[in-house]
C-alpha cells in the first residue's frame, strides 16, 4: 500500500496527473499485503476503481500503470473485464505475460519491509495470484489466449534487461500491433536495474511520464537504478 509505485505515483502526481492506486488482492484481516489472491478475483476490484475514477473526475477514459503483477493486471483487466472502451493508454512494467516461476517473490515481498505481516498472510492464505503467473497458470491462459492488445488502447511495455524475476525479460513483451516494447537500456544503456528497482528508478518514472504524454515527451538525464 505505501510501496511499490506509490513513489511513481507521486512523481506523477507532482506532473500536473490526476492519480489512484489502490491495494488489491488482499486477504481479509491483511489491508497492506496485496496481491495474493487469483488474478481473476482481484480483476473486477480494479475494474470497479476504474468505474469509481470515471464518476469521480467525469473523464471518459483512464490510463493505467503497474508493475510486475500489477503490470499484468493491466493488461488482463483491459483484455477481460469488459471496459477496454475507457481504457486510453497501458503502461505496464515488467509484467509477467507470458508467465514466470516468480521463484523470488516472497523475497521480493520481504524487501517492502513487511516480512512479519507477509509470512503470516502466505501460512494462511497461501499465494493463488503466484499459481495464476507461473507458465501456463489460469491467468496466463485466459491473457495469451488470443490477441492480447485490444483495439483503441495504446500500449507501452518496459523492462530491464537485468530483470531477475520475470524471465527470460522478453516474456514481458507483447509482440502485436499497438504495442511498444522497450528495454530501458534501449533508452539508458548502463542503468542496471532489477526487478523491484524498476518501481523507483527515475529512468523508468520519465519513460512512463512520455509514454503517458508522447506527444510532450521530454529527454531527460539518465541515472542509476537499484540492480535489485
Amino acid at each position: 500500500y505505501y510501496e511499490d509505485l506509490n513513489f511513481l505515483q507521486a512523481n506523477l502526481a507532482g506532473k500536473g496527473y490526476c492519480t489512484f492506486s489502490l491495494t488489491y488482492g488482499n486477504p481479509d484481516g491483511f489491508p497492506y499485503v496485496g496481491g495474493l489472491k487469483a488474478i481473476a478475483q482481484s480483476a473486477p476490484q480494479i475494474k470497479a476503481l476504474v468505474q469509481r475514477v470515471l464518476a469521480a473526475t467525469g473523464a471518459t477514459k483512464v490510463d493505467l500503470v503497474g508493475h510486475s503483477e500489477g503490470a499484468f493486471q493491466a493488461l488482463y483487466v483491459t483484455k477481460t473485464q469488459g471496459i477496454s472502451a475507457q481504457i486510453a493508454k497501458v503502461v505496464a512494467i515488467a509484467p509477467p505475460t507470458h508467465g514466470t516461476s516468480f521463484a523470488g517473490l516472497y523475497n521480493l515481498a520481504y524487501l517492502f519491509g513487511i516480512r512479519g505481516m507477509v509470512d503470516s498472510a502466505l501460512k494462511q492464505f497461501g499465494c493463488p495470484a503466484c499459481t495464476d503467473l507461473g507458465p501456463g497458470g489460469d491467468a496466463v491462459n485466459v491473457l495469451t489466449n488470443g490477441p492480447i492488445a485490444q483495439p483503441g488502447v495504446s500500449y507501452t511495455i518496459l523492462t530491464s534487461r537485468v530483470d531477475e524475476l520475470v524471465t527470460p525479460t522478453e516474456t514481458s513483451f507483447v509482440r502485436e500491433p499497438g504495442v511498444k516494447n522497450a528495454y530501458i537500456q534501449d533508452t539508458c544503456p548502463l542503468d542496471p536495474v532489477g526487478h523491484l528497482g524498476e518501481a523507483y528508478d527515475l529512468n523508468v518514472w520519465n519513460l512512463v511520464a512520455n509514454a503517458l504524454d508522447p506527444a510532450h515527451a521530454k529527454s531527460f538525464l539518465c541515472t542509476f537504478g537499484s540492480p535489485g
